[in-house]
């Protein structure tokens, strides 16, 4: 069995620049650089059969490439208490319309529908049961502003992931190209 999920594996550059908000938050385990990622749906366990059907679906999504902006910083919480810390992902249109097809395609290939509504983040950090709520509200305070650059994204990917002892060990397993995104319109100064 394969532990799947489909995501955006993002460029090198805004992995570089969301590791430099790890640290400085005690009970937090942060996400290495070279696994941060955006999901857009998970699988989970799947036979090896069914991989390959979830493959042949998602190479048949046809959308184009676009601008991925995050910002700003927030929680998820279970039971009243927080578990993960997150960067936001701008739902623009382009985002929404891939996870869309990515959603339909699955559903193709014979997985149930997603019953979570499409929330896109990054998780930066999981943490820990007994984190202290005063640290979590002055880092959260700290880099509230928290904006980073917009990256271009020209694919997305189907991963598998291994949980290790410290940590999930993530595999780009399939690369799909999205078709280049419009250019964007010349806005020359008028004479």
């Amino acid at each position: 069995m394969l532990r799947l999920f489909v995501g955006l594996d993002l460029p090198w550059g805004l992995k570089a620049r969301l590791a430099t908000l790890a640290g400085g938050l005690p009970g937090a385990r942060w996400v290495a650089a070279e696994s941060l990622h955006l999901t857009l749906r998970f699988i989970g366990d799947a036979a090896p059969h069914q991989a390959d059907e979830i493959d042949h679906a998602l190479a048949g999504v046809q959308a184009r490439g676009f601008r991925l902006r995050l910002q700003g910083l927030g929680l998820h919480h279970r039971n009243g208490r927080p578990t993960t810390l997150w960067t936001g992902a701008e739902r623009t249109p382009p985002l929404a319309h891939l996870q869309a097809k990515v959603e339909t395609a699955l559903q193709r290939a014979g997985l149930p529908a997603e019953r979570r509504r499409f929330a896109p983040h990054v998780t930066l950090a999981r943490l820990d049961p007994g984190i202290s709520e005063a640290r979590l509200v002055a880092y959260l305070q700290a880099h509230n502003l928290y904006l980073a650059e917009a990256a271009e994204i020209d694919h997305f990917v189907l991963f598998s992931s291994l949980r290790g002892k410290e940590r999930a060990v993530y595999t780009g397993e399939v690369l799909y190209p999205l078709a280049p995104a419009p250019a964007a319109p010349d806005r020359a100064a008028p004479s």
